[in-house]
């Protein structure tokens, strides 16, 4: 997709751009959200949300209970109607069409499957609504439940089925039908994290080999960031960073942002020295200035604030070399992680720092332990400058 399509459809101070039309509709603009507001008497959901979605794209709405991920989603099924805007699919603005005609199905979070009916009837029951009968129905709900790979259980009943099995069944029922845009509904929430973490993947090769669109709903950032091609991070009806999973990790826009996705630690500070190829801030959190490889747009002076993940910063027992860029302090907790340990470690400023450590980075310093004196440092490529 192109970078600066997405940026200009998704940041939420953006111009405002015009209702596409079926002749301007194409790839890269599969799916369009435009200005869209949804108000619940005079609670706003949803704020003017621009978004565009390529064809065959797995996209992610990703944000904390109440920011207006899920009444998007539903807006895009009709089970919300849009207070103002335009949601359009392929150029057609869906406005006046009802739920049952638009080109969209929904998989909910609890899979809402007929507890007395066959898994095999559950998946036909959408088709038997539409018509289709005899060979062409039977052929279609046979080859849904072997693309999903439960073939094998059609004449069981639900409760017969652990809950991976009856999302299996769920995600076949909604691509029987082939439609142009599948929506999911935190599809992973009823899981424990041992399926979970299997399925995903699982889900993400299935509809590879479908080619559907997707939008999918989650407050699981993991999730988020295994399965989605882009996503969107949503706080208070707004989109707030839209991105690869990579790029809203690696460089988030904001202080939000960057404590919402993953984890992270910030040091605030002022601008002391502010060149086009680095910047210096000084924090009274560390014992040294904090440098940053890249510059920025702004006044000396101006508060900023560092982030820095976790998995960015080494551990050492001895003073590192250079004049920025590190704290000294003592362990004050250890969290074992099997491959790694997070090192809660407090600086003499009385700022708590977490580092990512490797088993093996571990054995080649001595495996420090609680109170043991250590120094952490991280290079000048790990930080990135966040000003709101």
């Amino acid at each position: 997709m192109s970078e600066q399509s997405s940026a200009v459809q998704a940041a939420p101070n953006s111009g405002k751009p015009q209702p596409a039309s079926p002749a301007v509709a194409g790839a890269d603009n599969f799916v369009q959200i435009v200005d869209v507001v949804k108000k619940f008497d005079e609670t706003v959901a949803v704020k003017g949300v621009n978004l565009s979605v390529k064809k065959g794209e797995l996209f992610a709405l990703l944000g904390s209970s109440g920011c207006g991920k899920s009444t998007l989603l539903r807006m895009l099924a009709g089970l919300e109607t849009v207070t103002s805007g335009h949601i359009l699919i392929e150029g057609v603005d869906l406005a006046k069409m009802p739920p049952y005609s638009r080109p969209t199905n929904m998989m909910f979070q609890s899979y809402a499957l007929f507890p007395h009916m066959s898994v095999e009837s559950n998946v036909a029951f959408g088709l038997k609504q539409e018509g289709v009968k005899g060979a062409e129905l039977k052929d279609r709900v046979h080859g849904a439940l072997e693309l999903v790979q439960m073939a094998r259980f059609a004449k069981r009943k639900p409760h017969q089925l652990s809950g991976g099995q009856q999302q299996r069944v769920a995600l076949a029922r909604s691509l029987v039908k082939r439609p142009k845009l599948l929506l999911l509904d935190e599809p992973m929430s009823a899981l424990d994290k041992q399926i979970r973490q299997r399925t995903q993947m699982e889900l993400v090769n299935i509809l590879d080999q479908v080619g559907v669109t997707c939008i999918m709903v989650t407050h699981d950032q993991e999730e988020a960031m295994t399965m989605a091609d882009r996503l969107a991070v949503m706080s208070e009806g707004q989109i707030v960073q839209l991105g690869t999973p990579h790029e809203v990790y690696e460089y988030p826009n904001s202080r939000f942002s960057a404590e919402f996705i993953g984890s992270t630690n910030l040091f605030d500070g002022n601008v002391v020295e502010d060149e086009p190829d680095h910047v210096f801030v000084e924090s009274s959190e560390l014992p040294v200035r904090l440098y940053v490889n890249h510059g920025i747009t702004g006044p000396l002076g101006m508060p900023v604030t560092i982030s820095v993940r976790p998995e960015r910063i080494a551990l050492m027992r001895k003073p590192p070399e250079g004049a920025y860029n590190w704290g000294r302090g003592t362990v004050a907790n250890i969290a074992y992680m099997g491959g790694y340990s997070l090192y809660h470690v407090k600086l003499d400023s009385g700022k708590i720092v977490v580092a990512s450590v490797s088993s093996l980075a571990l054995g080649e310093i001595d495996s420090p332990t609680w109170d043991d004196e250590v120094y952490v440092r991280w290079s000048a490529s790990a930080g990135v400058v966040l000003t709101s």
